[in-house]
Parts: C-alpha cells; sequence; structure tokens
C-alpha cells in the first residue's frame, strides 16, 4: 500500500519517518510521494583512465572516478552522455515496516535527464541520503542546480516489518552514506557462500 500526503506527513510529524532538514510540504509534497532535492556532492568517472571496470579485480572504483566541486550558487552542466553520481540534500531513516522508491520529475525527463539507471528501491531501515545516478540521454546539455527538486521519493506499507533492515545486513555496502559512494560491487566476488 502506497502512502498518501495525509500519511506521509503524519509519518514525517510523528518521527516514523526520519528526513534531515525537514521537508517544506507546501513545496516537497505531492498526493502520494515527497520531492527530494539535489545535494552539492558529485562524483564522475574519469576519462581514458582504465581500459575497462573488472568487477573480480580488488581495485577501488573510487580510485577512477573523480569528485566535482562547485563553486556556491553555480550550475552542474550535465553534458549528453554524462554519468554522473550524486546524492540528495535530504537524509532518510526508514522504518522497519515501509520501503521506499524513487521516480524521476517527468519535467526533467523530458530534457533528457535521467536520475536512476536500477537503483530506486530503499529497503526498510535505511539510514542515509539517496545517491542518484544522473545520465543526461538528451542532445544538448543541461544545467542542474544544488537545492532544485531533483526526484520523488514514494513509501510502501509492507506486510510485516522485515526481520533484518538493511543497516544491519551482513554485506551491506551503502548504510549511513553522507556523500555519494562509488560502486562497492566487487566486494561481492570472491566471497563464499555457506553451505545449507
Amino acid at each position: 500500500m502506497l502512502l498518501s500526503d495525509r500519511d506521509i506527513k503524519k509519518y514525517i510529524k510523528e518521527g516514523k519517518i526520519k528526513i534531515t532538514p525537514k521537508p517544506d510540504f507546501k513545496v516537497q509534497l505531492g498526493p502520494c510521494s515527497l520531492d527530494l532535492r539535489l545535494g552539492k556532492d558529485f562524483k564522475t568517472f574519469k576519462r581514458a583512465e582504465c581500459p575497462f571496470v573488472d568487477l573480480k579485480t580488488k581495485f577501488p572504483i573510487d580510485k577512477i572516478m573523480t569528485k566535482i566541486n562547485l563553486p556556491p550558487g553555480k550550475p552542474l552542466i550535465i553534458q549528453p552522455g554524462d554519468f554522473i553520481i550524486a546524492t540528495t540534500q535530504e537524509a532518510i531513516e526508514l522504518p522497519l515496516d515501509l520501503a521506499a522508491r524513487i521516480d524521476g520529475r517527468s519535467s526533467l525527463g523530458r530534457l533528457g535527464i535521467v536520475i536512476h539507471i536500477t537503483a530506486a528501491r530503499f529497503d526498510p531501515g535505511w539510514r542515509g541520503k539517496a545517491v542518484v545516478e544522473l545520465g543526461n540521454l538528451g542532445i544538448m546539455p543541461v544545467a542542474l542546480y544544488p537545492g532544485m527538486r531533483i526526484c520523488s521519493m514514494s513509501f510502501e506499507q509492507l506486510s510485516s516489518p522485515c526481520e533484518t533492515p538493511y543497516y544491519k545486513k551482513k554485506g551491506q555496502k551503502y548504510a549511513h552514506q553522507k556523500s555519494p559512494r562509488a560502486s562497492r560491487i566487487n566486494r561481492e566476488f570472491g566471497r563464499k557462500s555457506k553451505k545449507k
């Protein structure tokens, strides 16, 4: 069951959903979602640093990425074909009986801007800033500004509280993130699975 605007407000006011800084409901609240704003931390891949990414190596993917530092008030210009990871301004904490999902804004999609490639779901117990995977599928560069509404988050009630929240899950890679983290998928290779 998707939470309505009324329930989103209630859950935030009661502290069941924690969002910092507190949202401006007049601007950010939709009928069944809450808009989140673009943060100021960005990372992108360096060009021609590495011939390919080998997921089985211990090579830290973070080494082939670079931070983008914007002067205050300046936009992030996202070129056609660019891929940039960023965070939202808001940090989110979900209870054990709610999952969340982010979606791009239609107005940005009409310009060719996508805000997630695949990672749209936030598990119960999520704590941290949402990372958005920005891409420009259009043919024109687009200026994105920190603080602008970049995506919307909807909340879904689980049939019962989960047994293991995300932050306690063995092998979780992104709990409590405050800035965009590079992929940590190479940690999955070489793990020995336990026999049942």
